[in-house]
């Protein structure tokens, strides 16, 4: 686990940037275009590439070193944000698109290799721990990414947010690149990088419906959790102002940070309950995980006093982590040869839902409040939890099945990494 303890510290620096970067490049594209058509196109452009990317990592993770991958990922991003930097001002707005799809595409990949790796790095009797660090040091990213990105642009300009942020991806590139880890399964014929069959990759949907229908319905609660993520996301500046039109920034600094306290503490309890007894939440600790979250997002727009309210966020957080951790722990529980798929698959439909829900959200919210466009976003994934736990509960009535367990090899008693 030490050599992991620096792929996170490097995954958290990239992440810093790209949060940094997030802020940055939105505002930087109105300004250099003067047209909220182009920056709205922007984000489309950035959020489709990540959609379309899920399906290409997924194979491109399956068949060539992840750690490759990772790496040439991070300084594609580096490269593309010193070329807009370097370029003249007159070519800047056409490469803002270009800029978009590496990206865009880029941080999808880094995404998809990173998770399937995490057994292999760390083994998979820690993979609960390690991507609970992974989710811990993502979160401190963003909340420091968004915070220091209006003070970075404001007093030293767009210039140096982006040499930061293209500093943030080499650091990441070359801690990558220096650690000693394994990224792939050491009986996987593909090690070497050699290609699978073509079409390896197809029907991955139809293989899960035959095979693990609950890592299909899963990943399609993600998808929907995506709906209510981008829902709050959209609604959160607007119900700040009506709380505080003076100081509308005040609310969703209180928000953010609590829900990154909350999201850290339920790490180490996740950390702490799994090593104790050695076994990894599954099914229905995510589904129900779910509905706290999506009920605790819902009751912070329900115009509660300060305390009330920050304690409603903090729960959405600690839920939030928590079921991201089980999430990707599950599908960790694939064989590795499968993995990546799995993944690329997770990314394509989590980006959908999200890109989706931005869309739909914003449109909903000119002409209804806050609280009724996250509550239908947030109370169509409480729905869907609902019933996979009835699907859950109706399966291990008649025994359980091959996905509602993890296997017995997957369940050792935790030791000491091979970090």
């Amino acid at each position: 686990m030490r050599y992991f303890r620096l792929l996170v510290l490097g995954n958290g620096i990239s992440a810093y940037g790209s949060y940094l970067n997030m802020v940055a490049l939105n505002v930087f594209v109105y300004d250099a275009t003067g047209s909220a058509l182009a920056a709205g196109l922007f984000m489309a452009v950035r959020l489709g590439t990540n959609v379309l990317s899920g399906w290409v990592s997924g194979r491109l993770v399956s068949v060539y070193d992840r750690k490759r991958l990772m790496v040439g990922a991070d300084l594609c991003q580096a490269a593309a944000l010193l070329t807009l930097l370097l370029a003249p001002d007159g070519v800047r707005p056409g490469l803002l698109y270009v800029l978009a799809v590496v990206t865009g595409g880029c941080s999808t990949l880094s995404q998809v290799a990173l998770r399937s790796s995490i057994p292999e790095i760390v083994g998979a009797e820690h993979r609960v721990r390690a991507n609970g660090l992974l989710v811990t040091g993502r979160s401190l990213a963003m909340i420091a990414g968004f915070a220091s990105a209006g003070v970075v642009v404001a007093e030293l300009g767009y210039s140096a947010a982006f040499a930061l942020d293209a500093a943030t991806f080499l650091v990441s590139a070359t801690v990558l690149f220096l650690l000693p880890v394994r990224t792939r399964a050491a009986e996987d014929p593909t090690a070497d990088g050699s290609a699978k069959a073509p079409g390896a990759a197809r029907g991955t949907v139809r293989v899960l419906l035959a095979t693990a229908p609950l890592l299909l319905a899963m990943i399609a609660v993600r998808a929907v959790d995506g709906l209510g993520s981008s829902s709050h996301n959209v609604a959160l500046p607007l119900y700040s102002s009506s709380l505080d039109p003076d100081h509308p920034a005040t609310f969703i600094s209180q928000f953010w940070a609590t829900w990154a306290i909350g999201n850290i503490v339920a790490q180490q309890v996740i950390a702490r309950v799994t090593a104790k007894t050695g076994r990894t939440p599954g099914e229905r600790a995510f589904a129900l995980g779910a509905c706290v979250m999506s009920a605790g997002f819902i009751v912070v727009f329900c115009g509660l006093p300060t305390l009330p309210a920050v304690i409603a966020a903090l729960v959405a957080g600690a839920a939030d982590g928590f079921t991201e951790t089980v999430y990707v722990s599950r599908l960790q529980a694939a064989p590795d040869d499968q993995r990546g798929r799995l993944f690329g698959l997770s990314a394509s439909a989590e980006n959908t839902g999200f890109g989706l829900g931005m869309l739909v959200s914003g449109a909903l919210l000119e002409r209804f409040s806050p609280l009724q466009v996250v509550a239908a976003f947030h109370g169509l994934a409480i729905a869907l939890c609902t019933a996979l736990l009835l699907l859950l509960v109706v399966k291990g009535r008649r025994g359980p099945g091959p996905a509602l367990e993890e296997p017995a090899a997957d369940r050792p008693a935790v030791t000491e990494g091979r970090g």
